[in-house]
This record gives C-alpha cells, structure tokens and sequence, in this order.
C-alpha cells in the first residue's frame, strides 16, 4: 500500500486539502465532527424558526444565528474550492453542489421571503456521516434493493393497471348505485371513493347511502386488504432472489430478468431458455 506522506512535509495547500477532504486523520476528522455539529445546530435554528411563537419571541436572535451559520458554511465552500487540485471538480461533483445549495437559500431570502426555508436542505450534508465513520461499504447493499425492483417492475406494473381497472369499475357501480343525490355527483367522484376505500384510507366525505351501495363499499374494503400485500410479496419475493449466491442467478437473454430458482431452465417473466442447448455428440 502505497503511505501517505507525513503533513509537516506537505504545503499549506495540501495540508489544507488532507484535513477538509479526508477524514483519515485526526485533524480531518475533528474537522469533520465539527461541522457535521454545525449542520444539526443550523437545522435546528431552522425548525425552531418555523414555530410561530418561537420566531415572535426570538426571531431576530435565530436570524443572526442564520447568517452566522451561512457565513461559516460559505467560507467553508470558499476553502474547498481554494485548496482541491481541481477546483472545477469539486463544484460539480455531487457533494459540491450539495454545499453550494445549502448556502445560497440564505441569499435568495434577501429577495424572496419564505425561501429561507430551503435552508433545511443543510440536512443532506448530513451524507458525510457515511465517509466519516467508514460506513460507505454498507451503501453497497442498497444493490440489492435496485435489482429486486427491476425485476418486479413487469409484475408490478400489471397489477397496477389491474388495480386501476378495478378501481374505474367499482367507480362507475357506486356512481350508477347511489347516484348524485347521495354525493356521488359523477363518475371521476366515485372513481375517487374508490380509490379512498380500497387503499382502506376512508375519509368519510363520501360515503353510501343504500344497502346495495354499502354491499359494494364492504366488498370493496376487503378487496382492499387483499390487495395491499400483493406489491409487497412480489418485492418480497424478488429481493430474496436477489440475495442469494451468484451460481443461482440465471440472467435470461431475452428480457434481461437476473433472478431465477436455482433449478430453472426457462424465464419465468417471457419463458425464454436460460441456457444454449448442447450439441448432440457423437
């Protein structure tokens, strides 16, 4: 491995760039202690802002707080940008720009108010934890949760366009059951009742009157239930597959589906075969 030279013999630029951008050091992760606290501090001063009692009784202490908070995370920005080989690098990199949006809020408030809000997007500096405290290989597992997703987009998608049906159809019953004079006043009305009642949300604006509707309602509800773990056990399903060793996971070569039973020779999304077949031999 190749070792990192000693900071007394660096330059000030370098020292500098050790200290802000790594945290392998001890002045690079004191450096990043302290400004992951003065995040939290600053996005505290904002939630605190937004309480009304709390910015009429203390408003022009929390304002001085803010402009002291974005004078320390500018001349942050400003010091990056000084001692990175590359400056234009680090501007647009994602990190880069990250610290650029967290301080320009405070700027836009001059001229637009209310937007001083935006200031909680501070919060997302709140990343750096990761690198801090050598957490960065466990994003790698999110992996998995992006390959079960592509693999149920085709089976979810179906059954939302099911759902969606489902939905019209139940719409366009209770608007011809009840009918306007008991609220259902048209079919995008009841499609939206529909829609409320079958994710069992139910927030009663709208609700049946005669006994076939409530019949319907009912079904509808129990539907609903049903319905909601469906998603849920094919996401399920699929990040299970997706967790398992290499030697069981058969890519298909038609539909590009990555995960397979251990025992499977067809696709079960398109039932293309997932292997060549042999060459009879002689």
């Amino acid at each position: 491995m190749e070792k990192r030279m000693p900071l007394s013999s660096l330059g000030w630029r370098q020292r500098l760039y050790i200290v802000v951008f790594h945290s392998d050091t001890p002045a690079g992760k004191a450096f990043d202690a302290v400004l992951l606290s003065v995040i939290l501090a600053s996005l505290l001063v904002v939630m605190l802002d937004s309480v009304v009692d709390i910015h009429r009784q203390y408003g022009a202490v929390l304002w001085a707080l803010e402009w002291f908070f974005t004078v320390i995370f500018l001349a942050e920005y400003l010091v990056r940008i000084y001692c990175h080989p590359k400056p234009a690098r680090y501007i647009f990199s994602f990190y880069g720009l990250i610290d650029l949006f967290s301080v320009l809020p405070a700027f836009i408030a001059l001229l637009l108010s209310g937007t001083q809000y935006l200031i909680a997007i501070r919060v997302i500096r709140m990343l750096r934890v990761f690198r801090i405290l050598k957490m960065t290989h466990y994003l790698a597992q999110a992996n998995f949760l992006a390959v079960a997703l592509r693999s149920s987009q085709q089976k979810i998608v179906v059954f939302f366009i099911s759902v969606c049906s489902l939905i019209v159809v139940f719409g366009t019953l209770m608007y011809v059951i009840e009918g306007p004079e008991n609220g259902f006043t048209s079919i995008p009305i009841s499609v939206y009742w529909a829609v409320v009642t079958l994710t069992t949300v139910g927030f009663g604006d709208i609700v049946p009157h005669t006994a076939l509707g409530k019949a319907l309602a009912s079904l509808v509800m129990i539907m609903g239930y049903s319905i909601i773990a469906v998603p849920t056990g094919i996401f399920t399903a699929e990040l299970a597959n997706s967790i398992r060793p290499e030697a069981m996971q058969h890519r298909c070569p038609q539909c590009g589906k990555g995960s397979h039973e251990p025992g499977a020779v067809f696709c079960c999304c398109c039932g293309t075969p997932l292997f060549r077949k042999l060459e009879p031999q002689d």
